[in-house]
């Protein structure tokens, strides 16, 4: 029996490296919220995961100038409509928002990490005859 570590960790392993593009871009609203006329962008989870199921069974790069797509992270990052009125700067960074959204990104983050730890020791365990 053929054992597809894609089909056991892929999923996972994708969700981990959207919730990692999204720690950056959180990131960069925050270092930026003192800046007039900067907009606040996140990437939208749901979306990004569809988009790489959809990548997963897509398209195959068949000629050697084709090019090769853009990063996941380029493709999803939008504009975040804004919760606050102008504050006449034309920031749209609600700090207190950012850090919200980048604690609970790093817990999804955090646990997202245990699930793909724990298949990866049942997959170990079943390798190893029951042991370790």
């Amino acid at each position: 029996m053929a054992i597809s570590l894609d089909r056991l960790v892929g999923f996972h392993q994708k969700a981990l490296s959207v919730r990692s593009d999204r720690m950056e871009v959180i990131s960069g609203n925050l270092a930026n919220s003192n800046t007039p006329g900067y907009k606040a962008r996140d990437i939208d989870f749901n979306k990004a995961m569809k988009s790489a199921q959809y990548d997963q069974g897509g398209l195959v790069k068949t000629h050697d100038k084709h090019l090769s797509g853009r990063s996941q992270m380029q493709a999803e990052i939008e504009f975040r409509v804004p919760d606050q009125a102008d504050t006449g700067d034309g920031n749209t960074v609600d700090a207190q928002v950012e850090r919200n959204n980048f604690l609970e990104n790093g817990m999804r983050y955090q646990a997202g990490l245990m699930i793909l730890t724990g298949k990866i020791k049942g997959m170990r365990k079943a390798l190893g005859g029951g042991q370790g």
